[in-house]
């Protein structure tokens, strides 16, 4: 059994990138992934947050494929960014990575993350299902 992605029409259309619920067939394994920051292998954090929106789906992705996973084996993510922040650029870099794929989602405006250099954080819960799809 596939995951199954929900928009009931008893709740409105989701006004963004994700869909409602998403339901995770019984064997799956949950993969939760810590927040991604916009920080490069090499250690550098772009000084933008479209370059560092970039960085963190570049990141998530490098993640799931580590695991033997894809974008479409997501099925939650949670955004935090930094208040005053360009929020198309993050949403421009998740439809870059992820394209059409709506997991369930949370985006939050924050103060500051935990460094002020960063401004945007975003972490996942993704499943492998028991068939391997």
């Amino acid at each position: 059994m596939p995951l199954s992605f929900s928009n009931p029409p008893t709740v409105h259309a989701p006004l963004g990138l994700y869909s409602h619920a998403v339901t995770v067939p019984a064997g799956a394994e949950l993969i939760y992934l810590s927040g991604q920051l916009g920080v490069r292998p090499d250690g550098s954090t772009p000084d933008n947050i479209a370059e560092q929106a970039d960085q963190v789906f570049a990141n998530i992705l490098a993640l799931l494929k580590a695991h033997g996973l894809a974008p479409e084996h997501i099925v939650k993510l949670t955004t935090f960014m930094v208040a005053g922040q360009d929020g198309d650029a993050v949403r421009a870099a998740r439809l870059k990575h992820l394209g059409a794929h709506r997991p369930a989602s949370t985006a939050i405006f924050v103060s500051q993350l935990v460094d002020p250099a960063w401004f945007v954080e975003v972490d996942a819960v993704a499943a492998r299902l028991p068939d391997g799809a």
